[in-house]
C-alpha cells in the first residue's frame, strides 16, 4: 500500500474535457499509438465534473493512454462505449437500477463502485456501524466513533432520549440520510437540552469530542492514502456551555480554504495519525464497504496521542482539492486496467 501525507491547496482551473470515440480499442492488446488504450466512461454531476476532470488531470491521463467519455443519460447505457472502466456518482433509484443492470450484463467492464455498496454510505447509522465493528489492534492507536443516538421521528422526545442515553452536551447534529444535496451535509451543534426538541428528524446526534480544532481528511484511492489537515471547531469547555445556547450551524471545513497544513500548529495536535493505523483502517474499510473511492473525516481526542474517532465517511469525495491527485488517480485507473487484463473472464475483483 502506498501512503502519502503532504497536502497543500486546491489549484483552480477551468475545465476542458477531452473525449474520444474509442470503438475497437484494446487495453490489453496494444492498440493504435494515436488512440488511448483505456476508455473511462463517467456519469457525474456538472459540479463534480468541474472539480474532478480538470485540464491537468485529463491531459496527464491522455498522455498515459486514458480517455474520458461522458455517459449520455438520455440514451441506454448498454448502447454506449465500449468502456473499460465506468466512474459514477449520481443519486436516485433509477440510476442505481441502470448501473446495476449494466454491471450484470457487462461483467467485462470494471464499474467503480457497486451501487449497493455506495448506498451503504447514504445512511449515517449504517456508515458508523461499519467503523464500530472494527477491531483495530497492534497499529499504534485506537479508532472508534463518538457516542451517538439515532432519532427517526417525534422530535419532542429528543431531550428525553438524550437524557436516557446519558449523552453529554454539546451534541453534533447531522441529517441521517446523505442524498448528495447540500442540506444533507449541513452540520449543527446543539448546546442545550431545550433546543433539542426543535430539531427535525430523521437525524443522528453525536457527542462532541474536543479535538483541538483540527480535522484529518483521509482520502482513499484504491490502495493509496492521502491525508489532509483542515481547521475544525475549537474545543468546548464548561464556560462555553454556560453562556452559549441554541443550535449553531457548523462552518464548512471541507474546502481548501480551510487547509491547516501551512499553519503554525501545536505538534501534539497537528501530527498525522500513525501510518500503520491508517493502512489497516483503510484496508478493513475497503473490504467491509466493498468500495475503492472514499474518504474519512477523523479527529484525535484532545489531550491524547493515539485515540481517534471517525466522524464521517463520504463516497467519491472531492479529490480535486488534494494536490497531485492527478498522478494518484491516473495510477489507480491504470492499475484497474492492468487487473482487467490479468483477471479471468466475468470476475471484477475488489483489490483489498
Amino acid at each position: 500500500m502506498r501512503f502519502e501525507g503532504e497536502i497543500h491547496t486546491e489549484e483552480k482551473e477551468e475545465v476542458k474535457e477531452k473525449e474520444v470515440n474509442s470503438m475497437g480499442h484494446s487495453i490489453c492488446g496494444g492498440g493504435s499509438p494515436h488512440q488511448p488504450k483505456v476508455v473511462v466512461g463517467y456519469a457525474l454531476t456538472s459540479k463534480k465534473k468541474k472539480s474532478f476532470l480538470k485540464p491537468k488531470f485529463t491531459s496527464l491521463a491522455w498522455s498515459k493512454g486514458i480517455s474520458f467519455v461522458s455517459i449520455d443519460l438520455n440514451r441506454p447505457l448498454s448502447e454506449q462505449g465500449p468502456f473499460d472502466i465506468v466512474l459514477h456518482k449520481l443519486s436516485g433509484k433509477e440510476w442505481r437500477e441502470v448501473i446495476e443492470d449494466y454491471r450484470q450484463k457487462h461483467p467485462e467492464v470494471i464499474v467503480v463502485d457497486p451501487p449497493d455498496a455506495i448506498q451503504h454510505l447514504r445512511n449515517r447509522q449504517s456508515m458508523q456501524q461499519v467503523v464500530a465493528d472494527l477491531n483495530l489492534s497492534d497499529c499504534n492507536g485506537k479508532v472508534g466513533i463518538p457516542r451517538h443516538l439515532v432519532i427517526t421521528k417525534d422530535q419532542s422526545s429528543i431531550p428525553y432520549e438524550v437524557a436516557k442515553a446519558g449523552m453529554k452536551l454539546p451534541l453534533v447534529v447531522k441529517p441521517l440520510v446523505v442524498d448528495g444535496s447540500a442540506k444533507s451535509h449541513e452540520l449543527f451543534l446543539a448546546y442545550d437540552e431545550f433546543s433539542l426538541s426543535t430539531l427535525e428528524p430523521p437525524l443522528i446526534l453525536q457527542e462532541f469530542v474536543n479535538h483541538g480544532g483540527l480535522l484529518f481528511k483521509i482520502y482513499i484511492t484504491g490502495e493509496t492514502i492521502k491525508v489532509v489537515r483542515r481547521f475544525s471547531l475549537p474545543n468546548v469547555n464548561k464556560h462555553d456551555l454556560s453562556r452559549v445556547t441554541g443550535v449553531i450551524q457548523f462552518p464548512r471545513v471541507s474546502n481548501a480554504a480551510a487547509s491547516a497544513d501551512d499553519a503554525d500548529l501545536d505538534p501534539n495536535i497537528a501530527e498525522f495519525p500513525p501510518k500503520p493505523l491508517l493502512e489497516k483502517l483503510a484496508r478493513e474499510l475497503r473490504q467491509r464497504l466493498g468500495l475503492r473511492l472514499f474518504n474519512m473525516d477523523m479527529i484525535r481526542e484532545h489531550g491524547t496521542k493515539d485515540v481517534f474517532y471517525v466522524i464521517d465517511i463520504n463516497y467519491f469525495p472531492g479529490y480535486g482539492k488534494v494536490p497531485d491527485y492527478e498522478n494518484s488517480f491516473t495510477d489507480f485507473l491504470l492499475s484497474l486496467a492492468s487487473s482487467k487484463c490479468k483477471r479471468k473472464p466475468h470476475i471484477d475483483p475488489l483489490k483489498v
